[in-house]
């Protein structure tokens, strides 16, 4: 009797299963070579299954070789191109004709095949996918009530983060390292589950990484040559918060239902962003809102009212058509990084649908300029209007977002007035954040005096400082110096051979400079600038790019430029950190070679910032750290 199995029964293990049962003893097992193949190409991807299939089959071989069956590989490899339409049933085809051929029982346990064998007159055996009942994994062990997070690698110590929202510790949870082959048991265990447990679901599979959901845990697992050893990091939520839990509940819960809203909700990573977003989500389900998710990988520990969706076809824009037939009030948009994610969520935003993005951000402002230059900076405020900065799993600021048609704060020329997007404070209602576009590019302007003492700049005295700078480097050589003397007079100091250069026949090019900026400015030569080669802005100004204040005294410095690196030497600090910079303003922090010379490669983004000073001539300074 002659047997051949296709390669789902192999890898499911029931071909060795069912002989050993008694059902195939003393007949001959006939593996089509296709199926080897098969098994390999899944094996060299870092595929399970792949290691499976070839687990089967040496078990088959042992039974051969206890004479229980004879084992015989038969056919021709299949072509790359065969290999390649493998999704489309052709090496399922090359497998049934090798079952024809030998007048063998076909046996397989993908139900398609065994239709499609059945109907071309074959002798059949299908055998059901073994199923089993999955109750915990080993894994779960690790964790206790305070654990957020178990980190996994071979032959490295089990670690964990426990504690209390915000206050996450990492910590050791063993004595012994884990080896490779109890590793590899884990990660199997956690394969199949997601596979045969109700709630577990494999979210992505590529070679060398799977990351799955298995109930209230994702676990993502790396293996070589992805990672450099096999690493399973499993996360679970210790946290379920009623949005009442947060300072500004009330005000925020009639924000929320007041109408749909476009709402960034920004943090560091573990600060508790997802935690508030799931509150959010109960919240609003409960008010009569429909609200669906859209995440990468699905993570969010939402009611079953709420549905999440993922990637359609790898596509989150493809989610968002189909999300737009289904038509919910709100949805919560989980991991907003990449361009095309604030596109997708703009758009949905723009048509009508209420939003809720969870973005990466260190400071409260910094989630709302991820949004400049991906939406059209007049349409911010309708995809955004209010940013919600979560830190240690407290709601920290709340950011109210809207735009005003008026004169900048800091300038004073009323024909400056244009479109402004104001950040306010929810709460007190102050204005804290200005963003416009000035002089052809978007600023956003702190209206608060940032910490540093009196003297310190303005964010619009910095921004002067860079535009008046631009202005005039446009059509000057050599280094140029500006200093404000108030809202809207400036001194710029230029090199003797630029004067002209600057100020322009009968005075028209610095005329018009004036007018664009709306600031009057008296040109001057660098010998009228007291503090000029002391490295440093003067008083109530500053110099160079924009720094601020009077900077510590430096070694004055002559950087060489080769073809690999600007090397700056360095009399003496050998050994010790310094800080290079150019007109006073911070350039970098770098260490004194023993041979008294610091080397930084070039096409780096320090490099070009210092040649770009080199090449305004910017006095260039070492200064002890």
């Amino acid at each position: 009797m002659n047997v051949v199995p296709d390669t789902s029964v192999v890898i499911d293990g029931r071909v060795s299963a069912t002989i050993e049962d008694g059902e195939f003893e003393g007949a001959t097992i006939c593996v089509p070579e296709a199926v080897v193949a098969e098994l390999e190409a899944q094996a060299n991807d870092g595929i399970d299954s792949g290691w499976d299939g070839l687990e089967e089959l040496q078990r088959l071989a042992r039974l051969a070789d206890e004479g229980v069956v004879d084992l015989e590989y038969v056919g021709e490899r299949p072509s790359a191109i065969e290999r390649g339409h493998a999704s489309e049933g052709e090496i399922d085809a090359l497998i049934r004709d090798l079952a024809e051929e030998l007048e063998a029982t076909f046996i397989t346990s993908d139900i398609v095949q065994s239709e499609v064998a059945l109907a071309k007159g074959l002798d059949v055996e299908y055998v059901s996918p073994e199923a089993r009942k999955v109750s915990t994994l080993t894994i779960e062990e690790f964790f206790d009530d305070e654990t957020m997070s178990v980190h996994l690698k071979a032959d490295a110590v089990p670690k964990a983060k426990r504690g209390e929202l915000g206050a996450m510790h990492y910590e050791t949870i063993a004595d012994e390292p884990l080896d490779e082959s109890t590793m590899d048991e884990y990660a199997r265990e956690i394969v199949d589950g997601a596979k045969e447990a109700a709630g577990g679901f494999i979210e992505l599979s590529e070679p060398g990484m799977k990351i799955v959901q298995f109930r209230d845990y994702r676990i993502a697992i790396g293996r070589p040559p992805f990672s450099d050893g096999i690493e399973i990091t499993a996360v679970r939520p210790i946290a379920q918060t009623n949005i009442e839990d947060y300072e500004h509940a009330d005000e925020l819960k009639d924000r929320l239902l007041e109408r749909q809203r476009g709402v960034l909700i920004s943090g560091a990573p573990g600060a508790g962003k997802s935690t508030f977003a799931q509150a959010v989500a109960r919240y609003i389900t409960d008010h009569d809102y429909s609200v669906k998710t859209m995440e990468k990988p699905r993570d969010l520990q939402v009611g079953p009212d709420i549905t999440q969706y993922t990637e359609l076809a790898g596509d989150m824009a493809k989610t968002a058509d189909a999300l737009l037939m289904v038509r919910p009030d709100y949805t919560i948009y989980d991991e907003v990084r990449k361009t095309d994610d604030f596109e997708v969520f703009a758009d949905m935003r723009l048509a009508g649908v209420g939003m809720i993005g969870v973005v990466h951000a260190t400071r409260p402002i910094d989630a709302l300029q991820r949004l400049v230059g991906r939406v059209e900076l007049g349409m911010i405020p309708q995809v955004v209007d209010t940013v919600v900065y979560i830190e240690a799993g407290k709601v920290e600021t709340v950011y109210d977002v809207k735009t005003e048609v008026k004169v900048p704060a800091g300038l004073t020329e009323e024909d400056l007035a244009r479109p402004v997007i104001q950040v306010s404070d929810f709460q007190t209602g102050e204005p804290e954040y200005e963003i416009y576009t000035f002089n052809r590019q978007v600023v956003t302007v702190p209206l608060k005096e940032e910490e540093g003492g009196p003297g310190s700049e303005s964010g619009v005295d910095r921004i002067a400082i860079q535009e008046i700078e631009r202005e005039i480097r446009s059509v000057a050589r050599g280094y140029v110096d500006v200093q404000l003397k108030g809202q809207d007079r400036a001194v710029v100091y230029v090199e003797e051979d630029d004067i002209s250069s600057v100020i322009g026949k009968g005075g028209g090019r610095i005329s018009d400079i004036e007018s664009r900026l709306g600031i009057s400015i008296d040109v001057r030569t660098h010998d009228e600038n007291p503090n000029y080669g002391a490295g440093a802005g003067g008083a109530g100004g500053a110099s160079g790019n924009g720094g601020g204040g009077a900077s510590q005294a430096g070694q004055m410095v002559q950087p060489e430029i080769t073809s690999r690196h600007i090397v700056i030497p360095v009399d003496g600090n050998h050994g010790e950190t310094v800080e290079v910079q150019a007109a006073g303003d911070y350039l970098f922090t770098a260490t004194v070679s023993r041979g008294g010379e610091i080397q930084v490669s070039r096409g780096s983004a320090i490099a070009e910032e210092l040649e770009h000073a080199i090449d305004r001539k910017a006095p260039i300074t070492v200064v002890p750290s």
